[in-house]
């Protein structure tokens, strides 16, 4: 066990949440004990090297496993891996990704098996890694799996109840606890609250407490008696408050660039990466919720399903390698896109109460499913980029669509629009009335529409009207307020109202979440929102203004 943790320190690569100190030690014989227990006649070298496989497999990158593996099978020659029969827990997770509209994807699948081992022998645990990796998605599928098993009386699973907060969106005296300053009286910190109402349940049903955003080295520090084996939170009132067994805290980061060891050596970590998962399980769960038309017949949804995997993959891949980005995004973040834009295409054609989809007019969406797809792609994965990066992309897409059936006019895909009832690519100018000035207006309020605007306005208006969130970045004097301003006060329907919230440096969480609390109607107890009847669309300006504080966040 000394050899192979000084051999991993030595050899693999160095990540913020990889540590082998006594803590990680402990957690091997903590798994191999369990182990022992629950198979004394295992031989002991199989035993341990199944153990320190379990506590360390789970935070590695998979550049690193195969280095592991290498030393493993170094240390342990000829021991044949021992294999474990978890054949209930897996045949209920893959219950659970079928009733959540999960892909049952084996990677994904492992790393839930991961999180369920590591909460064996760690109480304090975090999940790393970057945005879309599926990191919400496996510990509530885990908890909804164990929920599940212990209905059907499977031995050794119970109920779990999971406890989410974002730490970093109060201050640290709504966290803990505080003095009020006016009438020196201890309030109570959401976090101390939330602990002790676990602590109460005297049943056996597991509590999982989810700390969902940014770790610093602050706030986690005060944590470190908790995460400790003497499992105390010990509060600046003097009140402590002990952890019961059935609890865990599990925290979902991003990364530990600015976490102290400290914290690191006493959490267990689950590292899930995007890359891992790929872009098929986002197509697979796509096609399950689009329109009943659709599905019914059997040749749009898979020829849809052949259209979107070979536009989708080769242009990503492309995007990635060839086309700089002013902002970054995720691969998976931009797919997605692509896909809420075809939801908005089809959103027409979803069953309501008052009219039901025919198979004609379904008909009539097959013959043109590939121009929605192509200019979904374009407006998604392809409008991310530069200039000089959309005309690589066009380029690329010009080869992609050679086959097409619906022939595409010349110059730039960028230029043309999909219109549905003249069934062919329409110059965006087109779109748009003549236009002549108002002759009423000051000269500050003549807004002239141009080729991007009527672009912008057009997906603002496609994605905002079916519910669906909008970022748009871009650099100073480029007109997104006044688009947008433009867009919400006098184009959106009579159902729409706007709460403008404008961000400066000095912006905090409270007064943003004071500025929205204004606006809104309570409707009943814990439920506010706007009058009965419309919708809210919360125009946020100058997103990135607020100062970051001395951590990053």
């Amino acid at each position: 066990m000394v050899t192979t943790f000084k051999l991993c320190s030595e050899q693999l690569s160095s990540q913020d949440h990889y540590d082998y100190g006594m803590r990680a030690v402990r957690s091997v014989i903590n798994a191999a004990g369990l182990l022992k227990r629950a198979t004394p006649d295992m031989n002991e070298d199989q035993l341990l090297l199944r153990a320190l496989r379990d506590v360390n497999v789970p935070k590695f990158l998979k550049d690193d496993l195969p280095l592991f593996e290498g030393i493993m099978s170094d240390l342990f020659p000829g021991v044949e891996k021992p294999q474990t029969d978890q054949s209930l827990l897996l045949n209920e997770i893959n219950a659970t990704l079928a009733s959540r509209n999960l892909q049952p994807h084996q990677p994904f699948i492992d790393k839930i098996i991961q999180l369920y081992d590591t909460i064996q022998v760690r109480h304090g645990l975090m999940l790393v890694g970057p945005t879309g990796g599926g990191k919400t998605s496996n510990y509530k599928s885990l908890a909804q799996a164990c929920s599940n098993l212990r209905k059907a009386k499977a031995e050794g699973f119970e109920k779990v109840h999971y406890h989410i907060l974002n730490p970093k969106s109060i201050t640290m005296g709504q966290l803990y606890g505080d003095i009020d300053p006016q009438t020196s009286e201890w309030i109570d910190g959401v976090l101390a609250i939330q602990i002790l109402l676990c602590t109460r349940d005297q049943s056996p049903e597991k509590h999982w407490v989810m700390f969902d955003g940014p770790v610093d080295a602050i706030w986690i520090e005060n944590m470190n008696t908790v995460l400790d084996d003497n499992k105390k939170l010990c509060l600046n009132s003097g009140q402590i408050i002990t952890l019961t067994d059935r609890m865990t805290m599990m925290f979902e980061v991003e990364d530990l660039a600015v976490a102290s060891p400290a914290t690191v050596s006493r959490c267990g970590m689950v590292y899930m990466e995007p890359g891992a998962l790929g872009l098929e399980p986002l197509i697979r769960s796509w096609l399950n919720t689009i329109p009943r038309a659709f599905k019914e017949r059997k040749g749009l949804s898979k020829e849809l399903d052949r259209i979107v995997t070979k536009y989708m993959l080769p242009s990503v891949k492309f995007m990635k390698k060839n086309c700089p980005e002013p902002v970054p995004t995720m691969e998976n973040n931009i797919a997605s896109s692509m896909l809420r834009i075809l939801d908005c295409f089809f959103a027409p054609y979803e069953d309501t109460e008052i009219k039901k989809t025919t198979p004609e007019e379904a008909e009539q969406m097959e013959q043109m499913l590939e121009p929605h797809v192509i200019f979904a792609l374009v407006w998604s994965i392809g409008c991310t980029t530069t200039i000089e990066g959309r005309e690589r992309f066009d380029r690329k897409l010009r080869e992609l669509t050679k086959e097409c059936k619906i022939p595409i006019p010349e110059g730039s895909f960028y230029n043309y629009t999909w219109h549905k009832e003249k069934g062919d690519w329409v110059d965006w100018n087109a779109t748009q009335p003549a236009y002549s000035v108002d002759s009423k207006l000051a000269y500050g309020d003549i807004v002239v529409p141009t080729f991007d605007s009527i672009r912008m306005k057009f997906l603002k208006k496609l994605l905002l009207s079916q519910k669906k969130h909008v970022l748009c970045p871009g650099p100073t004097g480029t007109g997104k307020t006044i688009n947008i301003t433009q867009l919400v006060t006098q184009e959106m329907s009579e159902d729409y109202q706007t709460i403008p919230v404008t961000f400066s440096a000095q912006t905090s969480a409270g007064q943003t979440q004071n500025a929205l609390d204004e606006k809104m109607d309570k409707r009943r107890k814990g439920i506010y929102g706007p009058p009965t009847g419309k919708r809210f669309i919360i125009f946020v300006d100058d997103l990135n203004m607020p100062k970051k504080e001395e951590y990053g966040a």
